[in-house]
């Protein structure tokens, strides 16, 4: 039998795409969107969003490698016309950083 939690992680993987920063606006502008730095991988981050993982997620977010995306860095991605890898939380858009973008 498969177990249910890689199940999950792979229901996310296929969710997970490339998306412009521009077309991304809305979700900031509603705080919306959460940065994931890219030495995290975007699929088990999401996947222990989805599993409420508050103690790892707090660790992340204690080492700035996670939370929500700031002015500066939404400026910076939308001066480069930045692609990034997004997946959803509902209610949250992970974002991380597809190349050199960061």
């Amino acid at each position: 039998m498969t177990n249910p939690k890689e199940i999950l992680r792979a229901k996310v993987n296929l969710e997970t795409a490339q998306m412009q920063w521009r077309e991304m606006q809305r979700y900031f502008a509603s705080g919306a969107a959460i940065f994931v730095a890219p030495e995290l991988d975007l699929v088990e981050t999401a996947y222990q969003m989805s599993e409420d993982n508050a103690p790892l997620i707090s660790q992340w977010m204690a080492a700035g490698q996670f939370g929500k995306v700031t002015d500066e860095q939404a400026q910076v991605w939308w001066d480069a016309d930045a692609v990034l890898w997004a997946v959803v939380v509902s209610p949250w858009v992970l974002v991380q950083p597809a190349g050199d973008d960061n």
